[in-house]
């Protein structure tokens, strides 16, 4: 099941895609509202659809004439970021090729802060005032279903409500000069967010996912979600241990290697440069730098 949150007439709405993608189920109330009612809500989603599969005179909006926006446009806390989580990205952002040095034990965690988030075909601010390396990340990002401390490896797939797209986009000067992550991921709209937050009874595989990058139609990210070094249950028995994790929260698990940083010189961002993002089954995320 493919969720959106859309605009239409200036006010933000939920629904869920018909089969063919092209129209749209509204559905009510919010998508943080959604998530936190559960099976109950995907059940009455379920039966608005065989509802709109057999009316002939149901009220559908057409994808091609809203305004998508980031499936949480607003998350209830910061999202939850892995750091290093592709081998050959650990590699490159330690400039080494000794796996011991770059190879974390442990999760590396930060968080963006909830300003960041923008949605599908949105413009990325450049902040050309605060920063001149201006960096992508394509990221898996984990949506939680359900309340949970202490999530036991074996059943952490069990609070997981979906999937979705994210851009870690970066400012890696601002990185380096603070020592620390937060800021130089926390600049305003530097987390594009979509296009769909997919259930995942609709994600068989989320450990084998092709997961790319284009800049200006240049592949500069290809890899696979199975490559990650700590998997969707460590990231989330990990985080949970002590920590409460709630619906709605999320969980960026982390950029495979292609960053512009890694390149020799780097092809960092600049205004004008047209993103795209893609992990198999999940759609298509667009967005350009202004």
């Amino acid at each position: 099941m493919y969720l959106v949150n859309y605009e239409k007439n200036g006010a933000s709405e939920i629904g869920v895609l018909t089969q063919d993608q092209q129209k749209i189920v509204p559905l009510p109330g919010t998508m943080l509202e959604f998530i936190k009612a559960g099976d109950e809500a995907m059940a009455r989603a379920g039966e608005l659809l065989k509802k709109a599969e057999t009316e002939a005179k149901f009220p559908f909006v057409s994808l091609s004439e809203v305004k998508l926006l980031a499936p949480i446009p607003r998350p209830a806390k910061n999202i939850f970021c892995i750091g290093k989580n592709y081998r050959e990205h650990a590699l490159e952002f330690d400039k080494t090729s000794d796996p011991n040095i770059a190879i974390p034990k442990f999760p590396v965690i930060f968080t963006k802060a909830v300003t960041t988030v923008i949605g599908p075909n949105d413009e990325i601010d450049s902040h050309s005032d605060v920063t001149s390396e201006l960096d992508y990340e394509v990221e898996l990002a984990v949506v939680i279903g359900k309340q949970g401390t202490h999530i036991p490896k074996e059943n952490a797939m069990d609070y997981v409500f979906g999937f979705t797209i994210i851009n870690d986009v970066t400012a890696r000067d601002l990185q380096k000069k603070h020592n620390q992550w937060f800021r130089g991921k926390s600049l305003d709209t530097f987390a594009p967010m979509g296009p769909y937050l997919v259930h995942k009874s609709s994600v068989a595989r989320p450990d084998d996912l092709g997961i790319s990058l284009k800049v200006n139609g240049e592949l500069r990210q290809n890899a696979n979600t199975g490559d990650l070094i700590f998997d969707i249950p460590t990231l989330i028995a990990t985080i949970s241990d002590g920590l409460t994790l709630e619906p709605g929260d999320i969980i960026a698990t982390g950029t495979p290697a292609g960053v512009a940083m890694g390149f020799n010189p780097p092809k960092f961002l600049k205004p004008g440069d047209e993103m795209e993002l893609s992990i198999t089954g999940l759609g298509v995320l667009r967005n350009k730098v202004k």
